[in-house]
This record gives structure tokens, sequence and C-alpha cells, in this order.
């Protein structure tokens, strides 16, 4: 799939417990990509450095490698981590209060999304495969519907051509 590599689908560093598949973080595809100039229009953008808008996934290993400031104290990260989980779709209490008061409402409106379409990977496929066929369908979701170019989550408009992408995706910021 253009944009990705086979080995991304199956990192598990990338799987986001919330639902926000950090395949498709633009903060992730900057500091994966080497690219200054996306990294300080999304730190401008989220308000930090350049330098530190940089990540590698939020369920890295502990002591991550490179993790975003956001993802270090997410709640949500550690709820999942503290209940023994690693994916909010394996949670009896979803949706719970930190997912519909996440603040970003672009990132909520994806959680909603998100997380049922994984159960159901993860249903049909079990928990492995599951996972990957998930992550799969999430960045096959992020490609500009006019160029055909990737897209990363929360892109207003395509990179590559200028088209309009958010009503078609996950709505404004």
């Amino acid at each position: 799939m253009r944009g990705w590599i086979e080995s991304e689908f199956s990192d598990r560093s990338l799987l986001a417990p919330c639902g926000l598949y950090c395949g498709v973080c633009g903060v992730y595809l900057a500091t994966r990509n080497g690219d200054a100039k996306f990294k300080a229009r999304l730190g401008a953008l989220y308000g930090s450095p350049p330098e530190e808008t940089e990540c590698l996934g939020c369920m890295q290993p502990e002591p991550p490698q490179t993790l975003y400031g956001y993802c270090r104290v997410c709640p949500l990260r550690d709820c999942v981590r503290g209940r023994g989980l690693y994916s909010c779709y394996q949670c009896a209490d979803w949706p719970c209060p930190l997912i519909t008061g996440f603040p970003l409402a672009t990132g909520r409106r994806v959680m909603l999304r998100a997380i049922p379409q994984w159960r159901e990977h993860a249903a049909c496929s079990g928990a492995g495969a599951g996972d990957v066929s998930w992550a799969r369908a999430e960045c096959a979701r992020y490609h500009c519907p006019e160029c055909g170019e990737p897209l990363f989550r929360g892109a207003q408009r395509c990179r590559a051509c200028g088209a309009e992408v958010a009503d078609r995706l996950d709505g404004y910021l």
C-alpha cells in the first residue's frame, strides 16, 4: 500500500490503544520520514518545538525510544496499561469518560469510529491478525480521494494536490 510498509501494520508500537492508529499520525510520519518542515508545521499546530515533535508510536516498550510529549502523559495509554490490556477495544467499560471527554473533537470522532471497527477485525481474525487487518484498513482509509497520495489523520488538505480532504475523512480539528 502506497505510503506504508508491511512491517508497520504489525508493529505493536503503532497500535494506539484508543484507536488513533499511530501509523497515520502526522507526528509519527514526520519522524519516520525525517521531514523537518512537516515537524515544524505540526509543532506550531500542537505547541511543541520541532525537535520535540517526534514519535515512534505510543505503545513502545518502556522506556520508549522517541515518544511525543502528549503521549507520555496520555491518560488513555496509562489506563489501558494499568488494566493489563493493549487496546480500549478489549475493555468492557468502553466508551468511558476518557474517550467521550477527549479534548480534540477529531480524535474523539476517530476513536468512536475506530474502536468498534478494531473489535470487529479482532473478532473475525483473532487478536494478532485482527490488529494487522485493522491497522491496514486505517492506512487504506488515509489516502487522498483525488490523487491517491497518502494522508495523515487530521489532514485538512492533501499535501500533494491541495484537495480539501477533512470532510471526507475525520472532519475539522
